[in-house]
């Protein structure tokens, strides 16, 4: 198909493409959504009781009331990165991705379908996650088109990075070493338990060249209003890697890499 050519959008493929990516997620509710949320009340008891119990405040607030935020960033990473890098593997590994191309959609409006439901997962997550904090009285949010705006915009972050992902694994082994070696190393000296006030001076630069810490801080500000890094500077990071990312998915589709294979 000529993508230049095509004009207007395609919703009614747009539609079944969500339609079908949502009917796929669903098949496997207790892994998507009640296998995170069942780890995210453990960590509120742990933290809550056990460890809270112990470690009175950090910065100012609950230890509990800290932490929970970088909880739900945790999962929400994970629920979006998982989401996309699987179902682009899959539709490779089955061969269903040739249906996808060969359908009357441009690129951008595929690659918009399949974030569609990335975001809607790790959203649903995430929210869920906060919800239970606010029923234990383990947090509360502070501003909530700031608190929205983490959770989609860091959502569609890993869900572009999943599809480059999958495009790139040509085994199962592959497909999770980003997740071994790299996400949740970073998310968990993102600043997740820590202020990094509490760092010795010569590791402090690791917080600062670390992503997640702004992805954690940005979120921890709009929950309970703590936030240790300069004032715009997270959600501008944060716009800039859905430009890069989403530029790099585009052209990755244009060139059909990983995907004609």
């Amino acid at each position: 198909m000529d993508q230049t050519a095509k004009m207007g959008t395609n919703w009614i493929g747009l539609n079944t493409m969500i339609r079908r990516e949502m009917s796929r997620m669903m098949r496997v509710p207790i892994q998507v959504f009640v296998a995170p949320w069942i780890s995210a009340l453990l960590f509120i008891f742990i933290f809550g009781h056990v460890v809270g119990g112990r470690i009175t405040e950090i910065g100012g607030h609950r230890y509990l009331e800290f932490v929970l935020p970088g909880i739900v960033m945790m999962n929400v990473v994970n629920a979006a990165f998982l989401q996309s890098s699987s179902a682009i593997y899959f539709s490779r590994f089955i061969r269903f991705i040739e249906e996808t191309l060969v359908a009357p959609l441009s690129y951008a409006e595929m690659i918009a379908g399949s974030l569609s439901v990335v975001v809607l997962r790790a959203s649903i997550t995430g929210i869920g996650i906060m919800l239970m904090g606010l029923f234990f009285n383990a947090t509360h949010v502070a501003n909530w088109p700031l608190f929205l705006f983490w959770i989609v915009s860091v959502s569609a972050v890993f869900g572009l990075l999943g599809i480059i992902v999958g495009l790139w694994s040509k085994s199962f082994e592959q497909l999770n070493m980003p997740v071994v070696f790299f996400l949740t190393p970073l998310s968990m000296v993102g600043g997740v338990f820590n202020t990094v006030g509490m760092l010795p001076e010569w590791l402090r630069w690791l917080a600062w060249a670390n992503p997640f810490y702004y992805f954690i801080n940005g979120l921890r500000g709009s929950m309970i209003g703590f936030d240790e890094t300069p004032a715009g500077l997270g959600v501008g990071l944060t716009l800039l890697l859905l430009v890069v990312l989403g530029g790099t998915v585009w052209r990755l589709y244009a060139k059909g890499y990983g995907l004609r294979e």
